[in-house]
Formats: structure tokens, sequence, C-alpha cells
């Protein structure tokens, strides 16, 4: 059942416990088409929680979770996935014995090669088609991400902040509505942050793409992010701009202190 929204993504009334902690408890979180909202909170106050539940990985026990208007609580994350939801993680993910290139191709795999198994033995011109489109959008996205001259580098032998930038590229590699970025300028150096920023505002603004992210890195986000929404304890403390959030006693007591300055 759909339910009209300017929203693409709506949580609402998320509550998770594992044993007797409570992990979420009535957490709200709403996301529009373009925009960029920031996650934040100390450690355990059901950040990754949260991205899980939007995701799919978890199911809540009590709550909704819709995309554009479709209660979508129930679905697998790979039927979000494939209906247009990407997601990184804390720790990288990345196929490191494929190159840097052939990760980003695997990611459009799923949309079928255009003839099946026996056009791929046959070289059909479907899937020529196919394969001439994908290795495009491929090299239009490292384009993006600064990554061209590690095109056909192997994927497991990048440093870090690299690493985490082809993570990003792949997770966009087909086009996403909705791009879940957990910690995602971990180990990255201020050059590389500056080029991820770009990456997020150019899919915000010119892709309409809604992007959510967590990163302990406060001053990344409160520059990036035109909404952010504070959790502590699992509940949301505040949500606003980041001079709002920056400026709320509650929060620089409970988490910003003197990073609020």
């Amino acid at each position: 059942m759909s339910e009209r929204s300017d929203r693409i993504i709506e949580a609402r009334g998320i509550t998770v416990s594992f044993g007797g902690i409570h992990a979420l408890t009535d957490v709200d979180l709403s996301l529009r088409p373009g925009e960029v909202c920031g996650l934040i909170g100390p450690n355990g106050a059901g950040k990754t929680t949260l991205f899980d539940v939007v995701s799919g990985i978890r199911r809540p026990d009590r709550g909704r979770v819709l995309l554009d208007g479709t209660d979508i609580t129930r679905r697998s994350p790979v039927w979000r996935a494939r209906h247009g939801m990407r997601r990184t993680f804390q720790r990288q993910q990345l196929f490191g014995q494929l190159t840097v290139a052939d990760n980003l191709l695997v990611a459009q795999e799923w949309r079928g090669g255009g003839g099946g198994f026996a056009a791929d033995l046959l070289a059909a011109p479907t899937r020529r088609t196919q394969e001439k489109g994908r290795r495009a959008r491929a090299s239009t996205v490292l384009a993006e991400c600064g990554l061209e001259e590690l095109a056909d580098d192997y994927a497991g032998a990048l440093p870090v902040g690299r690493a985490r930038m082809v993570e990003l590229a792949r997770a966009v590699a087909d086009p996403p509505g909705v791009l879940l970025l957990d910690e995602p300028a971990s180990g990255m150096t201020a050059g590389e942050r500056a080029q991820l920023s770009a990456v997020v505002r150019h899919l915000a603004t010119e892709q309409n793409c809604a992007v959510l992210l967590v990163e302990h890195n406060v001053a990344f986000v409160m520059e990036l992010c035109a909404r952010v929404v504070v959790l502590d304890l699992g509940k949301v403390l505040a949500e606003g701009t980041a001079a709002e959030v920056r400026a709320n006693p509650l929060v620089r007591d409970a988490y910003l202190g003197t990073a609020a300055t």
C-alpha cells in the first residue's frame, strides 16, 4: 500500500531491543529527494542499528519503513537495493581480488546481460550493447570519484581512503535514489574528504539522490549536510540545520562538547 508523501524515505516509530537493551525507541527519520542529512551521536547511540533497519538488514520490533510512500518494512535488502537503495558499511566490503573497474561493473550486473547465458557465449549484439553501456557508466563514475588512474588496480591492494572511495563509486555505479553512507570519511585524507563531499553534493543536486550519512567527523558533517539528526541512547535528541544543532545545549552536553565551538 502506498501513501502520498514528498519524502522518499520515512522511518516511523522505529523500536529495536537486544534483550533488555533498547537500541532504538520510537525513532522517526525522513529524507526528501536531493537532501543530504547527517546522523550523529555518541558511540552506542543506535546509528548503525537505524541504518540496518532502513536498509533491511534488521527488522524493527515496532515501527515501519516507507520507500516513496510504500511500506517496505518486511522487504529484503536485495529488494531495496533493486528499488534504488544503496548502502556502504563501516568495514570495507570490496571485492578485493577484482580490479576497481570490475567492482563497478559487478554492481550493474543484476540488471541482466541481455539474452542470457547463450548471448554471453555467442557475444550477441544485445550483450555487447549492454556491456558497452555498463563500461561507459563505470568510466563516468570513476572519473567523478577521481579513480580513473586506479581502474586497473586490484581493490584489495588500495589504502583505506581510496578503498572507501571505491565503495562509494560501486554504490552509485547503478544510479541510486537513496544512498546510506556509514562512516564514509573514515581513514580519508583531507583531499579525499573533499572529493567525497563533491561526489555527494553532485548526487544530491544533479541526480536528486537522498543521502543519509553516519560520520564521527563532526566538522565534515556540519559542512556537508543541510540537516543533522542527533541520536543519543536510542532516541532523537535534536534535529535541525548544522547551526541549530551546534548551538543546542542538549547536544553540546551529550555529544559535541568543545567540538561544537
